[in-house]
């Protein structure tokens, strides 16, 4: 008489643990790797609209030094602009100044967006050449 060959019961649970497991460590990647996918996403719109924000200013009459903010999209994107004379860390030159040179301005904007927290939020630098009688912050 033959015996049938076949898969023990410890075989089957040892198989299905084997797979549980598995399964377990695919799904958890696929579940950070679709995180970073909507960071990504966010991030690229938010630069996308910090640029749209910067583009904008030349629009909107002539740059002046200062702070500004607003809200994109219904309020999802937030921004904050922070306008500022470019300052270096270099020796001053003892060479004159024009006084009707144009000015550097430096451009440091902010978005953010959900909750504002460290992975939801993006700075940007940027910096524009004005003209000497703009540069200056308003009186």
């Amino acid at each position: 008489m033959r015996r049938a060959r076949g898969y023990t019961l410890i075989e089957v649970v040892v198989a299905f643990a084997v797979l549980a497991v598995a399964l377990t460590l695919l799904l958890g990647t696929l579940t950070n790797s679709s995180r970073q996918v909507r960071w990504s996403a966010d991030a690229g719109r938010a630069a996308m609209l910090a640029q749209s924000v910067l583009d904008e200013l030349d629009t909107n009459g002539p740059l002046r030094a200062g702070d500004r903010d607003g809200e994109l999209e219904d309020g999802r994107y937030r921004w904050q602009l922070h306008v500022a004379p470019y300052r270096t860390n270099a020796a001053a030159s003892t060479q004159p100044v024009d006084p009707n040179a144009p000015v550097l301005l430096a451009l440091d904007i902010t978005m953010t967006w959900g909750d504002g927290g460290p992975r939801e939020r993006l700075e940007l630098h940027s910096l524009r050449l004005v003209p000497a009688n703009l540069g200056a912050p308003p009186t």
